[in-house]
């Protein structure tokens, strides 16, 4: 069961630009989201995790839209709200329809995926609940993907599942100009 209220509240956005100022200079970005705003109790992390999570957005061999899709199911299993909701955002901008986003929580089986899509959408089911990747799944994944696209694949469902548990156990709620999850 998720907390019903913030287990750690956002930092004040002036004490966060300031600490963001003071750690990463002219790359500071300035944001104002509860998610930046929280992990940014902890400034050691903060710090560290920036490069993986610049990599995984915007470095990496995965298509964002390809990666968008593994993120969003990903969130969706781990019943993160608030993490499915911005990526609703950055979906729509890797290319993904309001009705793929919203077919997303249907899973693999639903009506008009590719079968590489569901593919990808069963990664992210099979590395939540077994982390592994089956072997039919990795032989559909390997007829597109090389060595590192396949790493990146698991790298980044992996590190969304480490940010889902994390937002779940501190009970983040929505920014209020961001979705949620799609209606039922």
């Amino acid at each position: 069961m998720h907390p019903e209220k913030p287990r750690i509240e956002p930092m004040p956005v002036e004490e966060y630009h300031r600490l963001e100022r003071d750690l990463f200079g002219d790359a500071a970005l300035g944001g104002t989201a509860g998610v930046s705003r929280t992990w940014a109790h902890n400034p050691g992390l903060m710090k560290a995790q920036r490069p993986l999570q610049e990599y995984l957005l915007g470095g990496s061999t995965l298509p964002p839209r390809h990666r968008e899709l593994a993120i969003l199911r990903v969130t969706w299993l781990c019943g993160s709200e608030y993490a499915f909701g911005q990526h609703t955002l950055f979906g729509a901008r890797a290319g993904l329809t309001p009705e793929e986003i919203a077919r997303v929580p249907e899973g693999p089986s639903a009506d008009g995926w590719t079968p590489f899509e569901a593919a990808l959408l069963r990664a992210a089911d099979e590395l939540h609940a077994d982390a592994c990747v089956s072997g039919p799944t990795w032989e559909v994944l390997a007829e597109t993907y090389d060595a590192a696209t396949l790493i990146d694949l698991i790298a980044v469902i992996g590190r969304y599942w480490t940010v889902a548990a994390t937002l779940n156990s501190i009970g983040l709620p929505l920014d209020p100009d961001r979705p949620g999850f799609p209606p039922a």
